[in-house]
Order: C-alpha cells, then structure tokens, then sequence
C-alpha cells in the first residue's frame, strides 16, 4: 500500500491515539492536532508531528493539514449528558470545530475525511438503530453532531472530497481519561472504586447500552481511509451483543475488583436515552467488523490501566453554562471531589 499522510484530530486523545499507532504500524506518515480539553500527552504515540492546536483555529489548521491525504476528525466534547448544561460550549466544539476541518481538508485538497460521530444521532429511535434511521438527536451534543454530518456532506460533495462518517459508541480500554466526571461512565465506576469509593448511578440505572472495545474498532475505522465502498456512507462501528444496564455494569465492574458494591443513586438527566444500541450488520458487510474483545476481557484492561498509572482526583475542568434544579448534583456539587474516603479495606476485599 502506498505510504500516506494521514492527519488525525484529538491525536492525544483516546481513540485518535490507537488509530495513530495503527497507522504508524503500517508505515504511514501521522500528523494531528489536539486541545488537551480530552487527552493526556503521553497518549501521543512517538512519531506523530503533534500539533498543540484546538480544532476552532481554522488558519492554524489549515497550515498543520497541509500534505495530508486522509483526513481523520476524532476530536470532539464528547459530552452528551453535560451538553444540555454547557451547550454553547459543547456546540461550538461540534458544529464549529468540525467546520473548520472540513473546510481545512477541503482547502488542501486531501482526498477522504472520516468524521467520527456518535450513536447519539439517533436519540428515541428503536433499537437497535441502523443507519437507514430518520435521526432523532434528543440533546445539544446529538444534534451538534447531525449537523456536522450534514455539513461535511454538502461541502464535501460540493468541492469533491471522498467522505466517510463512522459511528462508534460508548468505545472503552486503556488511554481513555477517567479523571473527568463528565462522561466515561465505566472510567468513572473504576477510578471511584479503586478508590474505596461508592459509585454514583444516574436514575434508577436501567440505562442499557453496548460498550465498544478500542481495538476492535480500529480496524474498520482504518479500512474506511480506502475502500472505496465506504465512501458516501454513514456506518455504525462497535459490537451489537452484551446489551446491559449501568446497574449491571456497576456489578460487573465490582466484582472484577473484588469490591463491595453499594451504590448511590442520584437524579437522573435530562434528555438521557434509556436504551441506546447501534446495529453492526453494516460494518459486518462492509468492512468485515468483528467483536473480538467481551465486555469483561475490556474492562480487565482499562482496571490494569488506571491501577498502573494510579487512581486520580476527578477535575471539574469545564465550567457549567446552566446552573438550575435540573443539573445532576454530582456536577452541580462536585461530589466527585468529597473528601470523605472510606478506608479501602472495608471495600475492597482480600485478594
């Protein structure tokens, strides 16, 4: 395969890190960007020509993009819960930012842009959902993320770029940031136990969703920068079994850590989707998608992960634009910040 340069937004995130290393395993020449609203610095893989650049500068952009042959947009607040609280924040870091890479790639005449979107396109649809769904996006982050969608289309199509737009869901493994008390709900539950400390569960916790290992995504992914019968597409990325509730989620993620689960409850959040579960059929016929990774197996890895590079405080690291009755306490009081630390011992059973 012929070497090319492939640009990657939100490079020092979680997924766009794994699919650098992918390409730079391939031989392939990587250069990105990031913000670090999301990522940590030793996530960037060595090799990359890392650029410090948030995805709304478009000039910086457009300077950093140049020789690329495939553009990847990763980056994103992916924020779906917080977004009805901090929507101008959020919007503007979906809508604008993925403007300004679209218009980016298409002012250097790269060949393909893969726009990675979210499964929240599809909001109160049946699932499982399937891309011939009409969306029905139920909060700001959803429907920043449609219209992103719709943009890269028309202005794609318009000036002859290829695209692609992949939607992964609920992705988890190692390099994911778990001291943000936004989103990661798995992340969350590991850093808190590994803790000494009670997660908290929003509602009653029937939520249901699938969860996504990392690599088993990037394969697919990879393929979409060339076969030629994703272009034009939108596909569903991520595995369409292991259907649970965040109750059992929380079991699960316990048990593994031999802890004494005991968890609180709290609110649940506005325009949250009960049951939300992405069809596979697609990525299967398409592109040979194949979950290799069981939910446990995937979290063993994040547990070893976050054990190894050590439980941290969370960081309320964005700031609320909404502040009223309806805002989760766990944000509004930053309970995830309580300095109450029930000893690990009471918790946390003899290995």
């Amino acid at each position: 395969m012929t070497k090319q340069r492939i640009f990657i937004s939100g490079v020092a995130g979680f997924l766009g890190s794994h699919l650098a290393d992918a390409f730079l395993a391939d031989g392939h020449e990587v250069v990105g960007n990031d913000s670090m609203i999301g990522g940590y610095y030793d996530n960037v893989p060595a090799g990359v020509d890392f650029h410090e650049v948030d995805c709304n500068e478009f000039d910086r952009l457009k300077e950093i993009m140049q020789g690329a042959d495939i553009v990847y947009h990763c980056a994103a607040t992916a924020y779906e819960g917080l977004s009805v609280f901090s929507p101008h924040l959020v919007t503007q870091n979906i809508v604008g930012a993925s403007t300004a890479m679209v218009s980016a790639a298409i002012a250097n005449k790269c060949r393909r842009f893969v726009m990675c979107s979210s499964m929240a396109r599809y909001g109160t649809n049946p699932v499982p959902f399937t891309e011939d769904m009409t969306p029905k996006p139920q909060d700001p982050y959803g429907i920043g993320k449609y219209a992103a969608e719709q943009i890269l289309q028309n202005l794609a199509e318009t000036h002859g770029m290829e695209w692609v737009v992949a939607v992964p869901h609920n992705i988890i493994g190692p390099r994911q940031k778990y001291d943000d008390p936004y989103r990661n709900v798995a992340s969350i539950f590991i850093n808190l136990m590994l803790q000494g400390r009670q997660p908290y569960i929003y509602g009653d916790g029937n939520q249901m969703r699938c969860f996504s290992f990392v690599s088993d995504d990037i394969a697919p992914l990879k393929k979409m920068a060339f076969e030629q019968s994703a272009v034009g597409q939108v596909i569903n990325i991520g595995p369409d079994d292991e259907f649970v509730t965040i109750n059992e989620l929380a079991v699960i993620i316990a048990r593994l850590l031999n802890f004494d689960l005991e968890s609180k409850y709290t609110g649940g959040r506005p325009q949250e989707v009960m049951l939300a579960n992405c069809s596979a059929d697609k990525a299967r016929r398409l592109l040979g998608f194949e979950a290799k990774v069981k939910l446990e197996q995937g979290l063993l890895e994040m547990i070893d992960y976050i054990r190894t590079r050590g439980p941290r405080p969370f960081t309320y690291h964005l700031d609320l634009e909404i502040l009223n009755e309806k805002t989760p306490e766990t944000w509004a009081k930053h309970l995830f910040l309580s300095q109450e630390r029930t000893e690990a011992a009471k918790f946390l059973k003899a290995a």
